[in-house]
């Protein structure tokens, strides 16, 4: 069935609406983590990994650097860093000496999880319709413009 006009006038709308947030919310919810949580932010390269790995449970550091589209001798060195840090588990490949299968250590799954109960919870009071309203930038009716809030929205 076709898509009408409006219909796709309205698609476009969303769109463009979060083009224009969703910047603003991720520089929101990447104060909101740094105030609470208790641990130092890792950096992005070694948390895309990590998520990759959760998503991808015995992930090999090739298909992971495919996945990242990153060359795999500097996904080992991050594999590395990650090891030493007790947040990934290298296990060798039974049948194949020379393969790494990459695993989340029950730390990091923790730490992932706790990120993303917090982001989670700010999305959630941002997008509430009482009190200020959508405390973050696109969240809630005619908010695509609105300004990034000062500090994160309380909860009533």
């Amino acid at each position: 069935m076709p898509t009408s006009s409006a219909s796709s006038r309205g698609i476009d709308h969303v769109a463009s609406a979060l083009v224009v947030s969703l910047p603003a919310l991720h520089r929101a919810l990447e104060r909101q983590v740094d105030q609470e949580f208790p641990h130092p932010r890792l950096p992005e390269g070694r948390l895309a990994l990590l998520r990759l790995v959760e998503d991808r449970e015995g992930i090999t550091i090739r298909e992971a650097a495919d996945a990242l589209l990153r060359k795999p001798n500097n996904v080992s060195a991050l594999v590395s860093q990650l090891t030493g840090q007790e947040l990934l588990e290298r296990r060798q490949d039974p049948a194949d000496k020379r393969v790494a299968h990459l695993h989340s250590t029950a730390t990091a799954r923790q730490r992932l999880a706790e990120v993303r109960r917090l982001k989670t919870a700010y999305v959630a009071r941002a997008a509430r319709p009482h009190g200020r309203g959508a405390g973050c930038p696109g969240l809630g009716p005619g908010r695509a413009d609105a300004p990034e809030p000062a500090s994160p929205p309380t909860a009533d």
